[in-house]
């Protein structure tokens, strides 16, 4: 079957419009209720991952935990040949030392390695993942309206935080957890959703220069022939790396599961956003203006 450029993406908006506000308003409600899972990185506490050569079980290892006398709120994830055991607070040298002792005594070969962050070091980096965002956000702002116009910008930005906040709201309503490699790949993601705009807006723009734009449906069908010419490489482009993220997910280690797993997620939406969101949005904004009357002389 061969796929239908020439579909009317304006109108067909208004339905991506409905489902973005529904996912919207959903990960708002989860986030203001359950937050985000953080991961130690962003939280106080001490992350144990350790390597087995040995099945064990959590009746073997819920005995270790209430002797180091801080089991409370602590998590533990088992796998075929590796272990994770997550405190809310952070470990001390005995503590450290005790676990290690008594996990050794069920497999001695095992191997361990902690991660520790302090209360002041987890705020710290809780800011600076908000402060890149917003950052680069408004570099993106400028950026675009220097090469474009403020209407290609304002377009290109709620496009691109909607890309990102769909991300948040899917690991806020499953529960998924949030790391620094999480942080990365919203980055990450705001720079391939911009960069997919972009292409968009730039043949809008050309196509700009040479139409005679007199009624409202001549911008509409501006926008469409200016989608419909460059969908193909959108679409293309995104399968690409959609399939590049998706076997990382399958076959990467643990440590870039959940970046594979974000890159997923926020390219599938960064797809549809370019195509979807942020040109008829930037119709929306420049039919505001076709409306306008003319100042009297």
């Amino acid at each position: 079957m061969r796929f239908n450029k020439n579909l009317d993406y304006v109108h067909l908006s208004k339905y991506f419009y409905i489902l973005s506000i529904v996912l919207t308003i959903t990960g708002l409600i989860c986030l203001s209720v359950f937050g985000l899972n953080y991961s130690v990185d962003f939280k106080a506490g001490s992350n144990v991952d350790i390597s087995l050569t040995k099945p064990l079980t959590a009746e073997q290892v819920k005995p270790i935990l209430d002797k180091l006398g801080i089991a409370e709120g602590t998590t533990v994830s088992l796998g075929e040949d590796r272990m994770n055991i997550r405190f809310t607070q952070v470990l001390s040298e005995d503590n450290d030392a005790q676990l290690k002792s008594e996990i050794s005594k069920l497999d001695d070969k095992a191997s361990f390695e902690v991660n520790t962050v302090d209360p002041e070091m987890a705020r710290e980096l809780a800011r600076n993942a908000i402060y890149a965002v917003l950052i680069s956000c408004i570099g993106i702002i400028i950026y675009v309206s220097i090469r474009f116009e403020w209407r290609f910008a304002l377009a290109a930005i709620v496009a691109l935080l909607h890309d990102a906040f769909m991300v948040i709201a899917v690991f806020s309503i499953f529960r998924l957890e949030v790391d620094l490699t999480f942080i990365v790949a919203v980055l990450t993601i705001i720079g391939y959703s911009i960069n997919d705009t972009i292409v968009i807006f730039d043949r809008i723009r050309e196509n700009l220069r040479f139409s005679k734009l007199k009624t409202r449906q001549d911008l509409v069908d501006l926008v469409n022939h200016s989608v419909a010419q460059t969908i193909m490489r959108s679409l293309y482009t995104a399968l690409t790396v959609f399939v590049a993220a998706f076997f990382l997910f399958l076959l990467g280690g643990e440590s870039i599961k959940m970046f594979s797993l974000a890159m997923v997620i926020g390219l599938l939406f960064g797809a549809y956003s370019s195509i979807f969101i942020a040109s008829p949005l930037w119709f929306v904004f420049k039919g505001k203006q076709k409306n306008k009357p003319a100042k009297a002389s």
